[in-house]
């Protein structure tokens, strides 16, 4: 025996990954990079200075998160989102992915419930805490959203109904782009609500709802949800590692200590000058309010735009309803490419990768079945600060390099000669 025989089965994450081998490749050639999936934007100039002017801040905050920030991120929450979030059933961790994670390892066994497609990490996370994974699968003609009935279903046909249920729920969805309606919403909490199913909802992405009007789960079923959010992708700050993560009132007494428990033999604090800076933007000035405005115009524009002109070439996208995703379905080429020896959606990244210069992510990172024909599309490969304060005719040359990387998939497809620039 070797010490290889003792090592979990966890891989390096597809999306880092991607980012990765786009950067080799573009030493030899133009590579149109829609794999990672980080904000293009600038993070706030108000936001940003006060990072600076606390850049000697070295000490420990409280484990829970500094009481300002708390305070600040719930009262934010209560105004975005109608919610009853409350600074002491808060906590503030280095990033929402480790929060999601934190949850999972407060359980010593529980069965964890994923949508097919899903974000890649929260399969590993759950195996990492020792839980068995089921998954749901969805399709393009719900526009990749888990539906009551399904969940019905699966939760009236469980082995071990005794054991704990994990909804990991993500929405505006990461890689979907779609989200959820009121009704919607309703219609699950009904079902999470006669099951006792508790939820980790993911909505890292709800101030990027293209419209506006993201509607939280809790708003629902507040007894069984707990809420994940963070600042890298609404105000830009991905590399800052904040996230926030509210627990239920009726889950506190039980869950609160587990997982300050967790967080106090893990990561300990989040960075000092980080919090400060977090404090002033959740406390979302005129500066941030705008800034979260524009936000969402550019990212709706450029988003439908490339949703219009990859339905125009016969793949099947949704058009986004939230964040910066598309996920498309190449099922109508699924003849032409099989003649070209393309069966599955990892051959399908990897030829538009070295032959087009495209990066995609496959479906199969996000759950989906080998040959299911989807990808991921992270359409942020334009100049976020340009976008901040460009109109409209200004977006469409801001675009162009989304249009371009979408032309080199087209004429892919149809098999037109791809040139290395």
């Amino acid at each position: 025996m070797s010490v290889d025989d003792f090592l979990r089965p966890i891989n390096h994450s597809e999306t880092l990954l991607i980012n990765e081998r786009s950067d080799t490749l573009e030493q030899s050639r133009r590579v149109f990079r829609f794999g990672f999936g980080q904000s293009p934007f600038p993070v706030p100039a108000s936001v940003s200075t006060v990072l600076a002017d606390n850049a000697a801040a070295k000490g420990y905050m409280p484990v829970q998160g500094w009481r300002p920030l708390r305070e600040a991120a719930a009262a934010f929450h209560r105004a975005q989102d109608g919610v009853d979030w409350q600074p002491e059933r808060l906590l503030v961790g280095p990033g929402s992915k480790l929060l999601i994670y934190a949850v999972m390892a407060a359980f010593t066994e529980a069965d964890v419930l994923l949508v097919s497609p899903s974000w890649v990490s929260y399969e590993p996370q759950a195996r990492l805490a020792g839980h068995d994974v089921h998954r749901l699968q969805t399709s393009a003609d719900t526009e990749w959203r888990l539906t009551a009935e399904q969940l019905d279903r699966f939760c009236v046909a469980r082995a071990q109904p005794q054991r704990p249920l994990i909804l990991v729920l993500n929405y505006p969805g990461n890689p979907s782009g779609t989200t959820y309606t009121e009704a919607e919403l309703e219609a699950l909490a009904s079902v999470l609500r006669q099951h006792g199913v508790l939820v980790i909802s993911d909505e890292i992405y709800g101030m990027l709802h293209h419209t506006g009007e993201h509607r939280s789960l809790a708003r629902y079923y507040p007894e069984g949800t707990l809420v994940t959010g963070g600042l890298s992708k609404w105000c830009g700050a991905g590399g800052w590692r904040l996230g926030v993560l509210h627990v239920p009132e009726a889950l506190a007494p039980a869950m609160m200590p587990r997982l300050l428990g967790v967080a106090s033999e893990t990561w300990s604090c989040v960075t000092s000058p980080v919090q400060h800076a977090a404090e002033v933007a959740y406390a979302f000035g005129p500066e941030v309010q705008q800034y979260v405005e524009q936000e969402r115009v550019v990212l709706s524009h450029i988003g439908n735009r490339a949703a219009e002109a990859l339905n125009e070439a016969g793949v099947k996208t949704a058009a986004p309803q939230g964040g910066f995703y598309l996920f498309p379905d190449f099922d109508g080429w699924r003849g032409v490419l099989a003649e070209r020896g393309i069966e599955t959606a990892d051959q399908l990244c990897e030829r538009l990768l070295t032959e087009a210069g495209v990066a995609l992510l496959p479906g199969t990172a996000f759950g989906m079945p080998a040959d299911a024909l989807a990808a991921r599309l992270s359409y942020v490969n334009f100049d976020g600060s340009a976008a901040l304060s460009a109109d409209e005719a200004e977006l469409g040359r801001l675009a162009a390099p989304v249009m371009e990387g979408l032309a080199a998939i087209r004429g892919w497809l149809a098999g037109e000669q791809q040139v290395a620039a």
